[in-house]
């Protein structure tokens, strides 16, 4: 156990989240008493939105990073630099350990380093693997982040009490942590998010090509395009900061497909069952009872430190 001073305990008590969507009112609603939570709203609509969910909500920067010790920029990674400097500017403290929640992580060191430098703050990167196709704060919810994997980047190599502090924050809005570089980051979910949501919207371009047929859906036409729903500005920015990685995923797909237009063309059942069984087995390990409290591993065998 720690002591009562220890990093954790004393640094990480006020947390100002930058963003009040989904992901960030999400974070304030799953709040402890270990933390109090500030949330920062551009639009005074989203900050009224907040206020009826019960939160402490501002449109004001200066008065939301006022007495901030974790500063979390919830906003699309575009906006994540000009957002952080001007959080600097209305007066964010010293001591403020600044991470976010982007899905791509190389482009937010690089941009957010040569601020951070400059200013001499901290920077780790976060990614909970959390949300869902709609978004907006009228979507947050308390629960959000039980057993979501949540991925830290540390590529500037900030002191190891400072990176167990927030791996332990987001532990303990019931998040499995896993430590890795921005470039593992970027191709693990190029692979495992990115690509999948691309699956979904071809899926939902092709089978709902005539929209009258949608009728005749089922719940495997649903399930398989459900994220196709997400927000298109949101997931073209996603698509595009990561497209090197993706890139990659739709070649190894395109090959894939070309596997099975053969199969069909050939007729040859044994074969067709066997790629189906290889595909389900690789579906089953998602299932709930596999995945129930998984302890995450490291993605690579190197210190968290030194990333």
């Amino acid at each position: 156990m720690r002591p009562a001073n220890s990093f954790f305990m004393s640094a990480l008590k006020h947390i100002t989240i930058l963003g009040g969507g989904l992901l960030g009112g999400s974070i304030a609603l799953a709040q402890s008493n270990k933390h109090t939570f500030r949330v920062w709203s551009r639009r005074d609509a989203a900050t009224h939105e907040a206020l009826n969910l019960g939160l402490d909500a501002t449109s004001d920067l200066a008065a939301a990073v006022a007495c901030a010790n974790l500063l979390i920029l919830s906003v699309p990674v575009g906006a994540m630099a000009p957002l952080l400097a001007n959080a600097i500017a209305a007066g964010l403290p010293e001591n403020c350990l600044i991470t976010d929640v982007g899905s791509v992580k190389h482009l937010p060191h690089q941009t957010l380093r040569p601020i951070v430098s400059a200013a001499g703050y901290d920077f780790i990167g976060s990614h909970p693997m959390a949300g869902g196709e709609k978004g907006g704060i009228a979507q947050a919810r308390a629960d959000l982040f039980l057993n979501a994997a949540c991925l830290l980047t540390n590529d500037e190599n900030v002191a190891a009490e400072k990176c167990q502090a927030l791996e332990e924050f987001w532990q303990s809005l019931g998040c499995r942590t896993s430590w890795c570089s921005s470039a593992d980051h970027d191709a693990l979910v190029a692979r495992i998010s990115h690509f999948p949501h691309l699956l979904a919207c071809v899926g939902a371009t092709v089978a709902l090509k005539d929209p009258k047929l949608s009728v005749f859906g089922g719940g495997g036409l649903r399930d398989t395009t459900r994220v196709a729903s997400g927000n298109p500005a949101m997931w073209a920015e996603i698509l595009l900061e990561n497209r090197e990685c993706l890139l990659e995923n739709l070649h190894e797909s395109l090959d894939e497909m070309k596997t099975v237009m053969q199969l069909l063309e050939s007729g040859d059942f044994p074969a067709m069952q066997c790629w189906l069984s290889r595909a389900k087995s690789r579906r089953d390990v998602l299932s709930p009872e596999k995945r129930a409290y998984q302890q995450l591993q490291p993605l690579n065998s190197t210190d968290r430190t030194d990333h």
